[in-house]
């Protein structure tokens, strides 16, 4: 019995740790994931270039042009209102954070982790070894694939 009072009294004090560490503007950037590994489920993941891994879910292909101011303001609504609690654009908060996410990562991956959070933390290695990075689960906002694609265009707007 005293042992699992230390085991609770040791996960609160770590998790407290972990969100103390998190927060503020200072926390500085994460450090870069790795896919070149082994996973952490020890899987040595099939393909380890994120600019070539288009993730899992809805999301095949995307068409990219010109950027759109209106799908970028609409993204940027979308952005304050649903992404904000975790993320911040520059610095590490809850999540990671996203400024330079469309040079890091395919717009399928993007896409595919704002609609489909869940099956890509189980199964994309990248994926897995952000949430491995941050312990907290990305939140599945239930947006549709126009409100991601919006989502997408405000982050390409911002990292242009």
């Amino acid at each position: 019995m005293k042992s699992k009072a230390h085991l609770v009294v040791g996960g609160v004090f770590g998790l407290a740790v972990y969100l103390f560490s998190s927060c503020g503007e200072n926390a500085g950037t994460p450090a870069p994931v790795n896919t070149t590994e082994t996973t952490v489920s020890g899987e040595t993941p099939t393909n380890t270039d994120p600019m070539s891994n288009k993730g899992i879910g809805p999301v095949k292909t995307v068409s990219l042009g010109d950027i759109s101011t209106e799908m970028s303001e609409k993204g940027k609504a979308l952005y304050e209102n649903k992404c904000t609690a975790c993320h911040k654009w520059d610095a590490k908060h809850v999540g990671p954070p996203l400024q330079g996410v469309t040079k890091r990562r395919t717009p399928e991956w993007v896409m595919n982790m704002i609609l489909n959070p869940v099956e890509m933390t189980e199964k994309d290695p990248v994926a897995k070894e952000l949430l491995a990075q941050y312990m907290a689960p990305m939140a599945n906002q239930s947006l549709t694939e126009e409100e991601a694609r919006n989502i997408l265009e405000y982050f390409r707007s911002l990292d242009k």
